[in-house]
């Protein structure tokens, strides 16, 4: 195809790319192999009906009960375009900072598979919407004591298409049956350039994207029913070579398994060309259960797709100026209409709220985390500090998540509970260890009483009151009579020893701020 070959051509320009460049910053690979990545990923475009026919666009419906007579291909029904679908492809190509096409065209693209019942799919090839985008994203990789880094990968062009049909197979019968209700679902094709050079990297990309493409809303981004999917194209080469032969991994089904799949694929080249023997050409599908790549199709003829314009679908025109023409998209309107995106939002957190870059990123990266925290910092008629509720998300209410064993997704607690758990911080009636009892309590019991509520029901509330937290320290201080006596002897760090017998005389309720001032002024008399 020639999107293909031509991001492979243009892999050697990397003027504009500011952050790690694919030239300057390579991972270390044995014998000084570098890796080349680039990205196709197919976003469906969220529309209540099809790309060119009225039949509804939704996910689990009976099989082939979403199917018009043109997703059939019955003889003389004719394409309609979706209004909608090709101003979400605009919004979507505007906020990537893609140059929106004032005309584009769609053509046929020949093959024959059952799934396909007119025989072509109609896309976008000589002109597609969009070309010329960007896409800069921050880049955690997990498990490893290093900082975020932020990394570009160019967009090639992103054009619309509509998908095919599935094929159903019974390995017991020996029968393959065919669905159409997806044949004619809207889709956006995402080319990148081949600008990345690892696994994380690849994973990264499709993180921001999915992010992006949330919030603007022109896609659901749910990989498990197929509403994004990732292509890889992957090759290796030594340093100051020509870029090696690469491999494509197809339909790749979430963003753990892009990272996964890339990366053993890299090192399935290195082995092989180690060995001195040759890397085909070819078309591979990822294997979740074995962790691996396995080969589907070989590329070594290219294949005759016979392209060739659409004669039912009129040149599609796009105002890139203000327009009050009906019959065109107005993308200056929509530019006027995007959300706040992410990398905009980090740097709002940075530049406002003061939060490093680093927890910046790990809030904006999630959604549901980052959901909590705005509700939590913006609630009317409340003054909270970001950095305390972003110090308490990430530590004491992750942590016990994470103990747990609980998907942050799937955690029920209301974001107004985590809310009235920071007031309580903040005004000292708790600590950070009854903090996280309170958490542990409302997993157990489905979050049906509050915070305030546990903490009364349980006795977690902080010991504050002076003349309690005296009697316990003396008391204290006559059970340890060694202790203070070399901390008599000036051995200071005994004090700290005796505050622990104190909050664990008291379950580690009692004020310590106020223990520790008692102590000192009780180990002077």
């Amino acid at each position: 195809m020639f999107k293909r070959t031509l991001g492979y051509k243009c892999s050697k320009h990397f003027e504009g790319i500011k952050t790690r460049s694919y030239a300057t910053n390579c991972i270390a690979r044995p014998n000084r192999w570098k890796s080349v990545i680039g990205l196709e990923i197919h976003a469906q475009i969220q529309s209540k009906s099809k790309l060119f026919s009225g039949a509804e666009a939704s996910f689990g419906a009976a099989s082939n009960s979403c199917v018009s007579l043109f997703d059939a291909a019955i003889p003389g029904t004719l394409p309609v375009l979706n209004r909608a679908c090709v101003e979400q492809g605009v919004r979507t190509a505007l906020a990537l900072g893609c140059t929106v096409s004032p005309v584009s065209m769609f053509d046929r693209k020949h093959y024959f598979y059952a799934d396909l019942p007119a025989g072509y799919q109609i896309t976008q090839q000589r002109a597609p919407l969009a070309k010329t985008g960007s896409l800069t994203f921050p880049v955690v990789v997990p498990g490893l004591n290093q900082k975020p880094y932020y990394k570009s990968s160019r967009i090639l062009q992103l054009q619309l298409e509509q998908d095919s049909g599935k094929s159903l197979h019974d390995p017991y019968e020996k029968k393959s049956l065919v669905d159409l209700n997806r044949a004619g679902i809207p889709l956006m094709e995402l080319v990148f350039e081949p600008d990345l050079e690892t696994g994380e990297e690849a994973a990264a990309l499709v993180k921001e994207l999915i992010l992006i493409l949330s919030r603007l809303g022109s896609c659901s981004c749910r990989m498990e029913e197929g509403a994004l999917r990732v292509d890889a194209n992957i090759s290796v080469h030594r340093e100051n070579t020509p870029l090696g032969t690469r491999t494509e991994v197809k339909n790749i089904g979430s963003v753990r398994a892009v990272a996964q799949a890339v990366e053993f694929e890299i090192e399935r080249q290195i082995k092989i060309l180690d060995k001195g023997e040759r890397i085909f050409n070819e078309t591979r599908a990822w294997d979740a259960m074995g962790k691996r790549t396995i080969a589907m199709r070989d590329k070594e003829v290219v294949q005759d797709y016979r392209f060739m314009p659409e004669p039912n679908l009129p040149p599609l025109h796009v105002s890139v100026t203000s327009s009050t023409d009906g019959n065109s998209v107005d993308a200056t309107r929509l530019m006027a209409q995007l959300p706040e995106l992410p990398e905009a939002t980090r740097k709002r957190l940075v530049g406002i709220h003061k939060l490093t870059t680093e927890t910046a990123i790990i809030l904006v990266n999630d959604v549901t985390l980052y959901t909590h925290f705005e509700f939590i910092t913006a609630e009317a008629g409340k003054q909270r500090s970001p950095k305390m509720v972003a110090k308490f998300l990430l530590n004491e209410f992750l942590a016990v998540l994470n103990k747990n064993k609980v998907d942050l997704h799937e955690c029920r607690i209301p974001s107004g509970h985590l809310a009235e758990l920071v007031d309580m911080l903040d005004a000292n009636l708790i600590n950070l260890h009854l903090a996280s009892l309170i958490l542990q309590e409302s997993l157990d019991t489905s979050h049906r009483e509050t915070p305030t509520q546990i903490a009364r029901r349980k006795d977690w509330l902080m010991i504050t009151d002076l003349d309690q937290i005296e009697s316990l320290c003396r008391r204290v201080i006559v059970q340890n009579p060694k202790i203070v006596d070399k901390y008599r002897k000036g051995k200071e760090k005994m004090l700290y020893a005796l505050a622990g017998e104190v909050a664990r005389a008291m379950e580690q309720k009692v004020d310590m701020a106020k223990a520790v001032t008692v102590l000192k002024k009780m180990l002077k008399e």
